[in-house]
């Protein structure tokens, strides 16, 4: 069953993802006050409204309770956004992401019932800044302020060591929750099992555990 979204703001965030959801077969509604954008996107989002997001009576014309989740994309216009989110939370909205700019936005944006904040560029910085340090960090997604999760590239100092040898786990205190090997994945991998030269390692665990792994591990 196709799920039925909503994306308000078509800049480079909200266009990027209306495309993605777009080519994975859901049906998405976007709206954005400017009729340029609109007319970019009214040949590949489902249907494309030119409209006020900050006009609750313009929402509930467009029937946006109906929908499983809103993305609330808005870029620099923070009283917009904050003013956007707290409407569709009034209004019912099963689950709203927003996009925030600042870590008092989201904080703003989480007290009024966001289910989602998204930091886009300071996520993505961290991500590129991971990958720079380390030709082993394929990719760095942060879970939570807390946790991350790893792809990790073997290396030298990994290949040809078992799990239970690395004590990956006791030292650090991350886990190997699945190897990428070939085509193939082993999810949950055993203490016995030895890594290979061209294995990549999923690896979740709070990100200064994360760091101190890597500075022992892949930046050498």
């Amino acid at each position: 069953m196709k799920k039925e979204f909503v994306v308000i703001g078509l800049g480079r965030f909200g266009g990027s993802i209306c495309k993605t959801l777009i080519e994975q077969g859901m049906e998405v509604l976007v709206i954005d006050q400017d009729e340029a954008r609109i007319d970019e996107f009214a040949s590949i989002a489902t249907h494309a409204v030119i409209a006020d997001s900050t006009d609750e009576t313009v929402l509930k014309s467009l029937g946006i309770r109906n929908f499983d989740h809103v993305i609330v994309a808005i870029g620099a216009d923070i009283q917009a956004s904050i003013l956007t989110t707290l409407i569709l939370k009034e209004m019912g909205v099963k689950r709203v992401t927003v996009k925030a700019q600042n870590d008092y936005h989201a904080k703003v944006l989480r007290k009024i019932g966001a289910d989602s904040v998204v930091h886009p560029e300071r996520d993505m910085g961290k991500r590129i800044a991971h990958n720079i340090v380390s030709n082993s960090i394929l990719d760095y997604i942060e879970l939570s302020e807390k946790y991350s999760i790893v792809e990790i590239a073997s290396n030298q100092l990994l290949a040809g060591n078992s799990i239970i040898d690395l004590n990956i786990r006791a030292k650090y205190g991350i886990t190997i929750v699945a190897i990428r090997r070939g085509s193939s994945i082993i999810v949950s991998p055993q203490a016995r099992d030895v890594i290979e030269k061209e294995d990549i390692l999923i690896v979740i665990g709070v990100v200064e555990d994360i760091t101190r792994f890597e500075k022992d591990f892949l930046n050498k």
